[in-house]
C-alpha cells in the first residue's frame, strides 16, 4: 500500500480492518438512568482537570442502554459525569465510563477520548423499578435503582440539558510513553428526538475497586434521578484546549 493510500484510508486501527466504521453515529431508543448525588468537593478537585471549574460538588451516575446504534450495535455503558464550567459556560465532564462491547470502547477512546474500559454494565426493569448495575469482572461496583417513571418531566428542560457541552480529556501516548495528544475535547449531542422523560425516587450504592474506582467519589446525598429515552446523534466534537501547546 502506497503512502498516499495509507493517508487516504486511515481513520481507525487496524488499517485494513478498522474496529468501527466512520461516523456520524446515530442511536435509536437510547435509554438513560441518571442518578445525581452530592459528593465531597475535595474528591472532585482531585480528578477534574483545569481549566474546567467545579460549580457544586455534584456527580451524575449514568446507566445507559443502547439497543440500536449505527456501527456499534447493541450494548450498555455506565459511569460518572461531573457538572463543570469552561470559560463561563456550563457543561459536564465525563470522568469514567465502563462498557460491555469492544467497538464503542475503541471508537470512543480513539475518536473523542472517552475514558472507556471493559466491564459489565446492565440496565433493565424489574417489576416497578428501573435497575442499573455495574460489575467489573466478578465484583459489583455500582447499583442504582429508580422507582419506575413516577412523574413526567418537562421535555423542553430535558432537551436544553441534553444540548449542553460535554467535555473529555483526550490522551494519546507517543511510542516512548509520553503524551503525544493531550487535549480537552468538546462534543455535543445532535438531532435529539426525546421520546420520554420521567423522574422517581432513587438509591445508589458504590463499592471500592482498584481498577474501577467509582467509590472515590462517595455518595453523600441523593439529589434525584431521571429516566430518559431518546434518539440522537453523537457529534464528533472539537478541541477547545491543548495542554501541550
Amino acid at each position: 500500500m502506497k503512502i498516499d493510500e495509507v493517508r487516504k484510508t486511515a481513520f481507525a486501527m487496524p488499517l485494513t480492518s478498522p474496529a468501527f466504521p466512520p461516523g456520524p453515529y446515530r442511536f435509536f431508543n437510547r435509554e438513560f438512568l441518571v442518578i445525581s448525588y452530592r459528593t465531597d468537593r475535595e474528591a472532585l478537585e482531585r480528578v477534574v482537570p483545569e481549566p474546567l471549574e467545579i460549580d457544586e460538588p455534584i456527580v451524575r451516575f449514568e446507566f445507559i442502554r443502547m439497543p440500536d446504534s449505527t456501527g456499534f450495535g447493541d450494548y450498555c455503558e455506565s459511569g460518572q459525569v461531573i457538572p463543570v464550567s469552561f470559560n463561563g459556560v456550563k457543561g459536564q465532564y465525563t470522568h469514567a465510563m465502563f462498557l460491555n462491547d469492544g467497538p464503542p470502547i475503541y471508537g470512543g477512546r480513539e475518536l473523542w477520548g472517552f475514558p472507556k474500559k471493559l466491564a459489565q454494565p446492565k440496565l433493565h426493569v424489574v417489576r416497578d423499578a428501573l435497575v442499573g448495575a455495574l460489575d467489573y469482572g466478578p465484583v459489583r461496583v455500582a447499583s442504582g435503582v429508580m422507582g419506575y417513571n413516577h412523574k413526567s418531566l418537562d421535555h423542553d428542560e430535558i432537551l436544553k440539558a441534553l444540548a449542553t457541552p460535554n467535555y473529555l480529556l483526550k490522551i494519546i501516548p507517543h511510542v516512548d510513553g509520553s503524551p503525544r495528544v493531550l487535549e480537552l475535547v468538546d462534543y455535543r449531542l445532535k438531532d435529539v428526538v426525546l421520546k420520554s422523560a420521567y423522574r422517581g425516587p432513587a438509591s445508589l450504592e458504590l463499592h471500592p475497586h482498584a481498577l474501577a474506582p467509582v467509590a472515590d467519589l462517595p455518595v453523600r446525598e441523593i439529589l434525584g434521578a431521571t429516566h430518559i429515552v431518546a434518539d440522537l446523534t453523537l457529534g464528533l466534537g472539537k478541541v477547545v484546549f491543548d495542554y501541550l501547546a
